[in-house]
């Protein structure tokens, strides 16, 4: 009896997965039946302190953001004088042979490889057998194959004749760099104007997920729309492969109440702040504009897959975040 008790209050509470991302929604983007300023207490967010410390750029972040432009600008040298070191990026040409007869996969076909010495992606030590050489110089590398490589080459030694084609050089920020590299795309003249850019992109980003947590997580809801919920729920279940794999199903549909409850309160929160800030979007407009950027056929594969209403839920809150960070600037 109690199986079947079981097995009846499961039943009623099961949630039916669905991909359907506008459901519950008006094609505006707002959550259908509710007056979402009354089923929620908003907070005061246009007085928010933000502290100077939690949103300040780090270290860490600036300077990996710099090294990923400075790798992304960087050429090979061929300056016959400097020696490949350990890290080094080299471009290099190769044919491998087994006691004299080449092998598949063993040549490079004068495509040129970028190889990072240290990097472990070439057999045995191959990498480190460069290590002292220069560009221009044609080098022969002995390697070993691992045993377990495969049933043709394992444990078979070859030789690779290399050629040095160039060493990778990242450049340093300088304002001779910046100045023929970013100033006509990022604006800046300076390698000073640009880390101070890079600084202050990190800081308004800091910035925006301070404020629209802040926003969320201080506003308390007051009624849950029953709809939503569901069809939150439902999403979330077909994400979750349909719940497949669930050992604990009554433990499954209370976690995936409390994640439905956290998305609809985000959600409860945006167009809260959206109506209560008088903010407007043409939706038609915002669509149009998508078009002329991505194509027609990109906008309806979006519509189709998620729904105008869902489309313009984000860009409802979309604007509600740049109006939040322009509340700080």
């Amino acid at each position: 009896a109690a199986a079947v008790g079981q097995n009846v209050y499961l039943s009623s509470m099961r949630t039916t997965p669905s991909d359907d991302f506008s459901a519950g929604l008006t094609a505006d983007g707002r959550i259908e039946g509710v007056n979402v300023r009354d089923a929620l207490t908003l907070v005061d967010y246009a007085n928010i302190v933000i502290p100077a410390d939690e949103v300040r750029a780090t270290d860490e972040e600036v300077e990996g953001d710099i090294n990923a432009t400075l790798q992304s600008h960087r050429e090979a040298s061929t300056d016959e004088t400097l020696e490949i070191k350990d890290g080094d990026t080299v471009n290099i040409d190769y044919v491998g042979t087994i006691d004299g007869v080449a092998f598949e996969g063993g040549d490079s076909n004068g495509a040129g490889y970028d190889l990072t010495i240290g990097s472990g992606s070439f057999i045995d030590d191959f990498e480190q057998q460069l290590i002292g050489h220069k560009p221009g110089e044609e080098v022969t590398v002995e390697v070993t194959f691992p045993e377990d490589y495969n049933e043709e080459l394992g444990g078979k030694d070859a030789s690779f004749a290399v050629t040095i084609h160039g060493i990778q050089k990242v450049p340093e920020l300088t304002d001779e760099f910046v100045a023929e590299n970013l100033a006509e795309t990022e604006g800046v003249s300076t390698a000073e104007e640009y880390r101070a850019q890079v600084e202050n992109e990190f800081r308004a980003g800091h910035v925006e997920e301070y404020i629209t947590e802040y926003v969320v997580e201080n506003s308390v809801i007051n009624t849950y729309p029953k709809k939503y919920l569901k069809a939150a729920k439902s999403l979330l279940k077909y994400s979750d492969n349909n719940g497949e794999d669930i050992d604990d199903e009554i433990a499954y549909e209370k976690e995936l109440t409390q994640r439905a409850k956290e998305e609809v309160k985000e959600a409860m929160v945006y167009q809260a702040v959206f109506e209560d800030a008088g903010l407007s979007f043409d939706v038609q407009a915002y669509f149009d504009e998508m078009a002329g950027e991505s194509g027609e056929e990109y906008v309806d594969s979006l519509k189709e897959n998620y729904g105008e209403a869902y489309l313009a839920q984000n860009e409802m809150r979309q604007a509600v975040i740049e109006y939040l960070t322009g509340l700080y600037e």
